[in-house]
């Protein structure tokens, strides 16, 4: 399965791209990465420049058609940028109008609240994140990882890095779901 993770051309969380990447890949699955602009994502450690990682497609040229599910990694920049691209929330709007898998973490549920996709949905986040998804009708928890069935897709969350190894057991356990 082709699986597609959303960033912002900048200011993605290194590991929490490249933990649930890894984690895509030792599943069997093709992760694919999704940018606001071509060329190469520019990741962090916390707020210093780490690597950067080549952009497979615009997001403005994806089509979620195309993809089993959705990652969207955190880091504070990345996903508040997100959400000021009107490409990047209309793709993660299709991956949930669709029923398909979108799982995120950190700070990246700010995507999901821009998409209007947690209204009714259990789900967690970096703890600053918790008013933004209580005032868009969501229902935070403070657990290592949530997977919420109430709605038209699974949603997969998790808080932190620290959660990496939940995060990803249970994203790919849901997505191995979906793809078959």
């Amino acid at each position: 399965m082709l699986i597609a993770f959303l960033t912002a051309h900048e200011g993605v969380e290194q590991v929490e791209l490249t933990e649930p990447w890894q984690a895509v890949k030792d599943a069997g699955d093709e992760p694919r990465l999704i940018s606001t602009r071509p060329g190469a994502v520019q990741a962090f450690d916390h707020l210093d420049k780490a690597d950067t990682f080549p952009v497979d497609q615009v997001v403005a040229d994806a089509s979620p058609d195309d993809y089993a599910a959705l990652v969207l990694p955190g880091g504070v920049a990345n996903p508040d940028a997100l959400r000021m691209d009107e490409n990047a929330v209309a793709f993660v709007k299709a991956f949930f109008d669709a029923g398909k898998p979108v799982a995120a973490i950190c700070h990246a549920p700010w995507a999901l609240v821009e998409a209007g996709a947690v209204r009714g949905r259990t789900l967690t986040s970096w703890p600053s994140v918790r008013t933004d998804i209580t005032n868009a009708g969501g229902t935070w928890v403070d657990e290592e990882a949530v997977v919420c069935t109430a709605g038209p897709n699974t949603l997969i969350t998790s808080r932190r890095p620290d959660d990496l190894d939940a995060f990803a057991k249970a994203f790919t356990a849901e997505f191995a779901k979906a793809g078959g």
